[in-house]
């Protein structure tokens, strides 16, 4: 069994595919070994929603796994910066191990936030693995309901 995987250099040039070959058992190790795939799957990014409505711009973001002390959220110069570091180290005693692993996450994300934001009122939450952050629009920003004007 092989598995082909192309590379593309940064200049644009097409090279020939490089190819591994190894039998399944090999392969399936290979397949857990950080190696094996490329920087672009070995770092997560997590997922996230933004949404607007009259009031307030929304942002859920999406890291089960995290406890909220993991996350550090700042509001500087006109730009939200969500960031979060999670260590996890399971210790078994009186077992051999032949591969133990320790689960260690962080990530970075960075936002501009609009003019309208009034970011002294911002406010997150995290719950069942999802940040949600509010961001609150200035009284100004907001939609006034019509207004009807009396003729005199």
């Amino acid at each position: 069994m092989s598995i082909v995987k192309w590379k593309r250099p940064a200049d644009g040039r097409t090279e020939s595919p490089v190819r591994y070959s190894a039998p399944f058992g090999s392969l399936m190790e290979n397949f857990f070994n950080d190696n094996f795939f490329s920087g672009e799957f070995s770092t997560a990014v997590p997922a996230v929603n933004v949404s607007e409505d009259n009031d307030k711009f929304s942002v859920e973001l999406s890291a089960p796994g995290f406890n909220k002390e993991d996350f550090k959220i700042e509001s500087d110069n006109k730009m939200l910066v969500i960031s979060a570091e999670h260590t996890t180290e399971n210790e078994e005693k009186n077992k051999t191990f032949t591969r133990k692993e320790f689960n260690y996450g962080s990530f970075r994300r960075t936002f501009s936030l609009p003019d309208t934001v009034n970011d002294e009122k911002i406010d997150a939450k995290y719950e069942n693995g999802i940040l949600k952050i509010a961001l609150p629009k200035k009284e100004e920003a907001k939609t006034k309901p019509v207004k009807e004007i009396k003729i005199s």
